[in-house]
């Protein structure tokens, strides 16, 4: 099996320092490779959601959206994408909102070549030790069962996971699989996605709660179903259901 590779979306709105800082990444950690770089807050959200990248490194002082109106946006289509923002002295508020947002790493600029191998190599380990936990479950003896056998294990493990942050590249990394072929296989027998499946999971346990649990506030349901911000899930609940989750309680 060849060596595990790690797709990175660089944000910074000064061209030169974008490009160096993308040449440091690829010198510094051949396993990261750089799949798009943006100038602007909004490019590169546009990226996250073109690639779905396992890391973003991302200014914060970036124009049109700045770093933590993106990490906010990414968490909440990518919650798997882990972050490193780099920053100057000046930025402790912003570095306090990044802490709360899971930010992984927080560099300070210059960024020095060895403090961003040495965060990247935090990042490696994190995804290392998911990726063992996935193996406990779903490993290569896996490939010797039939594709409605493994479909049904992974809806299996769904089901009891549903409101956990679950990562299908890696699920599919630990069976030595594509994240494609996995949602293929998926998709035939159930009819739809593994990410469609989880946020019909989500949303019939909101409905649930909602209905039944009148001590739970929208933001306490919205959490207990994975979901750590309450406008995005009130927003998805919407679009889903054709009214707002208090509207729902209360018909």
């Amino acid at each position: 099996m060849g060596t595990t590779k790690y797709s990175v979306i660089v944000a910074e709105d000064e061209r030169l320092l974008l490009d160096h800082l993308a040449e440091k990444i690829e010198a510094c950690a051949p396993d990261f490779e750089v799949a798009g770089k943006a100038q602007t807050g909004d490019e590169a959200y546009r990226l996250v959601k073109e690639h779905n990248p396992d890391l973003l490194i991302t200014d914060i002082r970036m124009p049109v959206m700045n770093g933590i109106e993106l990490l906010k946006k990414v968490y909440n289509h990518c919650p798997l994408t882990k972050f490193i923002i780099i920053s100057g002295y000046s930025d402790f508020e912003y570095a306090q909102s990044a802490i709360r947002l899971h930010v992984s790493e927080y560099l300070l600029k210059p960024v020095d070549p060895e403090e961003l191998a040495l965060a990247l190599g935090n990042i490696r380990k994190q995804y290392q030790i998911e990726q063992k936990a996935y193996e406990d479950i779903f490993n290569e003896s896996m490939t010797r069962n039939s594709p409605e056998q493994i479909a049904a294990t992974l809806r299996d493990y769904l089901v009891q996971n549903y409101n956990m942050d679950i990562n299908l590249n890696l699920i599919a990394g630990s069976m030595h699989y594509s994240p494609s072929y996995l949602t293929k296989i998926f998709q035939q027998q159930y009819q739809m996605s593994p990410l469609k499946f989880i946020t019909q999971m989500r949303l019939s346990q909101a409905k649930h709660y909602l209905s039944h649990n009148p001590e739970l506030s929208v933001k306490q349901v919205s959490e207990m179903i994975g979901y750590q911000d309450q406008g995005y899930f009130s927003r998805l609940f919407k679009k889903n259901t054709g009214v707002s989750p208090l509207d729902w309680r209360n018909r």
